[in-house]
């Protein structure tokens, strides 16, 4: 059975940022292949912001470079590839000026019936410029929406300051604070697995669940973002949105429905409820760690220190956690997170680890029991394990065997996996905020994580070393084997 398409009304995106990183990697081929898909309705426009001082020609030419860059074999159709260069439009502006922005009502007017999305695909620093020039420049409409990258602060107050100046233009439900691991597909499954399922739900707690494991582990290294990576850190850069996000899609209750408003108060629950790490426990609850050289897919590589320039610098590229939720389904089941550069592989998955059966009726002959295992994986190969034990196949006696229910969504439904950007882009215009986070969200996690930094800082906990192309710091390692666990490792 294949899945069915369905278009979207026409729309005006107007990309901020437009000749940047983030539109050329993702951005531009995401709506390309919507474009593929049969979703963009006539007469969709897309609008590409910034100063630099081209014209429609010339960003149509640099998008055709980032098609052809970043579209995988037999993606590139040459008929469909001019459809989408004609629709695409540039502007050059000056977020803190005047300069273009009567050039970009007059090119908006056009379409004043249209969905307008606004993507902020620049710096934080700009967002309240961009966001004042469009409401004085009158370019909001009843069918407005603002989408918003991370990171949105660098704590709880200068979040508070940024939602607060975003808040002046547009009200809460024009806002879209993009996450754009939510929009990948095996995140989406997890609500399936759980609730549409009979299966799990009645396991999904403390009665049968013995912990709980996520990882997103990074192969690469800094790739040009030395500035503002060491003013963040992998805490402010992971944990506070990607890692906490999936915590709450696997640790909340089940919501009344599938509205965007009932899933977000099921999720800031979950962050309310997160047992507190401060300076009394940060120690023995958090792990820091920063890559020195040694070896990555490519060879040889440098350490953290060497690739910024600075040999001073303290930041974290590792960080591991023990993360408790202090309610009724999870008390006394802890979550294991941890996220890193320069790691053995890239993978992001969520491991949960069921508890042991009670007692086995097989004797030592037929092998060990190995408890269950539920195998979340994002990325690479989206897809889900499920470990149990079965028989090995043949005569000879009981011999045990732990084998994975593998589920490859690729593989299973025989379909191209879509990237996470072209469906949170299609939600945005469809004013679909479930996959997005609310304020009271990024303020909440922005509540849990602040005294971890304040912490850091107060103590000066260690930033342990680890070798580029391993599992991070041994410490890491001493963090969950305290507690008799060890680190799922990918088969």
């Amino acid at each position: 059975m294949s899945s069915q398409t369905i278009p979207v009304e026409p729309f005006d995106y107007v990309v901020f940022g437009g000749t940047g990183d983030l539109s050329e990697r993702k951005l531009l081929p995401a709506l390309y292949h919507r474009q593929i898909a049969g979703q963009l309705s006539e007469p969709t426009r897309i609008i590409g912001a910034s100063r630099a001082a081209l014209d429609d020609k010339s960003f149509r030419e640099f998008a055709a470079e980032a098609l052809s860059r970043h579209l995988r074999e037999g993606e590139h159709d040459a008929q469909e590839v001019d459809r989408f260069l004609n629709r695409l439009h540039y502007v050059s502006v000056d977020a803190r000026s005047d300069r273009g922005w009567d050039d970009m009502a007059k090119l908006l007017s056009s379409g004043e019936a249209q969905v307008r999305a606004f993507y902020l695909a620049v710096s934080p620093s700009i967002f309240g410029d961009i966001c004042g020039q469009i409401r004085s420049h009158g370019l909001m409409t009843e069918n407005t929406r603002i989408v918003v990258e991370k990171p949105i602060g660098r704590d709880l107050a200068s979040a508070q300051v940024l939602n607060d100046t975003i808040g002046q233009a547009f009200s809460e439900d024009e806002i879209f604070r993009i996450d754009h691991y939510l929009g990948k597909e095996t995140v989406q499954n997890l609500m399936a697995l759980r609730f549409a399922n009979a299966l799990y739900e009645p396991l999904w707690n403390s009665a049968h669940i013995d912990h709980i494991q996520i990882t997103v582990a990074e192969s690469v290294g800094l790739e040009g973002r030395t500035t503002y990576y060491d003013r963040a850190g992998a805490l402010r850069d992971m944990v506070q949105n990607h890692m906490l996000q999936l915590l709450c899609l696997v640790a909340m209750e089940a919501p009344p429905s599938a509205d965007a408003e009932a899933v977000r108060d099921e999720k800031l629950k979950v962050l309310r409820a997160l047992s507190p790490i401060d300076g009394e426990n940060a120690a023995m609850r958090t792990v820091r760690g920063q890559y020195r050289a040694g070896a990555s897919v490519g060879g040889a590589v440098d350490g953290y220190l060497e690739e910024l320039g600075d040999e001073n610098s303290t930041t974290e590229t590792f960080v591991a956690i023990k993360a408790e939720i202090e309610n009724w389904r999870w008390a006394g089941v802890p979550f294991y997170l941890r996220t890193g550069k320069r790691m053995a592989e890239r993978v992001s998955e969520i491991v949960i680890n069921f508890k042991p059966i009670p007692h086995s009726i097989f004797d030592k002959s037929a092998g060990h029991v190995i408890a269950n295992q539920l195998v979340i994986r994002l990325q690479p190969g989206e897809g889900v394990k499920q470990w149990i034990m079965i028989k090995d196949p043949g005569p000879g006696g009981m011999r045990l065997r732990h084998v994975p229910l593998d589920m490859s969504f690729a593989e299973s439904f025989g379909v191209r996996n879509p990237d996470a950007y072209e469906r949170l882009l299609m939600d945005v215009i469809r004013c679909n905020q479930t996959l997005f986070m609310r304020r009271d969200e990024v303020e909440a996690a922005w509540q849990w994580i602040d005294p971890i930094l304040t912490a850091w800082e107060e103590s000066e906990q260690p930033c342990h070393g680890y070798t580029a192309g391993t599992s991070g710091p041994a410490q890491a390692i001493a963090l969950i084997e305290r507690d008799g666990r060890t680190w799922h490792e990918s088969h």
